[in-house]
């Protein structure tokens, strides 16, 4: 199967085939987790995920926390640099190597293992709410296209990911699952999408991504040939500067919408 750049007249004909989906605000609300976190009196996971490398860390030899606090800060600001500028999330793993580097310290093996473990269970205990008519719009959309996941592992990795998404019975719907930390790019990178094709077994213009940010979720899937849809049902941020084939507010329009560009892409407009 080809996966190059394929130049399309304005005329030609082509048959949608598959969808892609963002995962944080298309399929589950982000941050909606913090809510449920406050009315059990959790800390944030901002604050607990600090909480728990200091633990770590203090538990083998007593540090301040205000030191754990300050080399977290830093690794998620090089985080951040990194996922903007080179399309990368580094793993947990490499997250926390950051954070102890930083400090000049280490942790035994099975201490390192078990706070990865608990970082990345955080968002898989407490899960964020799935978006209002998801599963039925997966439903309906699962009947005529094939359907696959292309998202970001920002701090729970893809493994974890699939199981939020079974915890609320939408994994049944996807036959493709394209991670950042399995894939070893970021959206907009062209390898996140051509991974979610390949495991489809449809090429880039045969589909279409769905998602809530224009750079990523927008420009990605255009820069490679596909169409691209801007989810704006809880993160309407973008809508104005948009250049997305389509913008869709809810998952009750959304079988409407991807039918009408599947008719407009088959007609060749």
């Amino acid at each position: 199967m080809r996966y190059g750049p394929r130049k399309l007249g304005s005329n030609t004909k082509m048959a949608i085939k598959a969808v892609s989906f963002d995962l944080w605000d298309t399929l589950v609300d982000d941050d909606s987790d913090e809510a449920v976190r406050a009315a059990r009196g959790l800390r944030s996971k901002h604050d607990e995920r600090r909480f728990l490398t200091w633990q770590a860390l203090n538990g083998c030899e007593p540090i301040e926390m205000d030191r754990v606090v300050l080399a977290y800060d830093t690794t998620d600001a090089g985080f951040n640099l990194v996922w903007k500028q080179n399309h990368i999330n580094w793993t947990l793993e490499q997250r926390l190597n950051v954070t102890l580097s930083g400090l000049d310290r280490t942790l035994p093996g099975n201490v390192f293992a078990q706070l990865i473990a608990d970082l990345a269970r955080m968002e898989i205990d407490i899960p964020p709410n799935p978006i209002e008519d998801v599963a039925d719009s997966l439903k309906a959309l699962s009947k005529d296209f094939k359907l696959g996941v292309c998202s970001d592992a920002v701090m729970t990795p893809g493994t974890g990911l699939r199981q939020i998404l079974e915890g609320h019975g939408l994994k049944q719907y996807f036959s493709a699952f394209a991670f950042s930390d399995e894939v070893g790019h970021a959206k907009p990178h062209a390898s996140m999408f051509d991974a979610a094709a390949r495991q489809l077994g449809v090429e880039r213009h045969e589909m279409i991504h769905v998602g809530d940010r224009d750079q990523n979720d927008v420009k990605g899937p255009h820069a490679i040939g596909a169409k691209a849809v801007l989810f704006t049902a809880t993160r309407p941020d973008d809508k104005d500067m948009t250049t997305a084939d389509a913008i869709c507010e809810s998952h009750k329009d959304l079988p409407r919408v991807i039918a009408r560009l599947a008719r407009e892409a088959e007609a060749g407009s």
